[in-house]
């Protein structure tokens, strides 16, 4: 039994979260979409993560609150090649239910 607020799992309930992230900094064009898509699934975060025009890269998240919290931490180290200046996240209500987490690159329609 699963939804955005929450799923049973052996008769616990396991809290979800959805967040957005707005990402800004050197982060384009520096392996920074790959570093969030490894690290989201790693801590079984499913949701995507895509480039905007105005430089800055879109996080949407969902999973455990413990592994999002991680993973919010994770986005300001960024990739190797990365200079990662601000992390803006808010919280978001249900939506889209992703399988996984995917990188969406220009012209792919998400």
């Amino acid at each position: 039994m699963f939804n955005i607020n929450g799923y049973i799992l052996n008769g616990i309930v396991i809290n979800q979260k959805r967040i957005l992230a707005i990402v800004s900094g050197r982060v384009q064009g520096v392996m920074y979409r790959d570093f969030a898509a490894r690290t989201a699934k790693k801590l079984s975060v499913v949701g995507e993560v895509e480039n905007q025009k105005d430089g800055t890269v879109k996080v949407v998240a969902q999973g455990e609150e413990k592994n999002l919290a991680v993973f919010q931490k994770k986005l300001w180290r960024g990739s190797l090649f990365s200079k990662v200046s601000n992390v803006s996240v808010k919280d978001l209500q249900s939506g889209e239910e992703y399988p996984d987490f995917r990188i969406i690159y220009y012209g792919q329609n998400s």
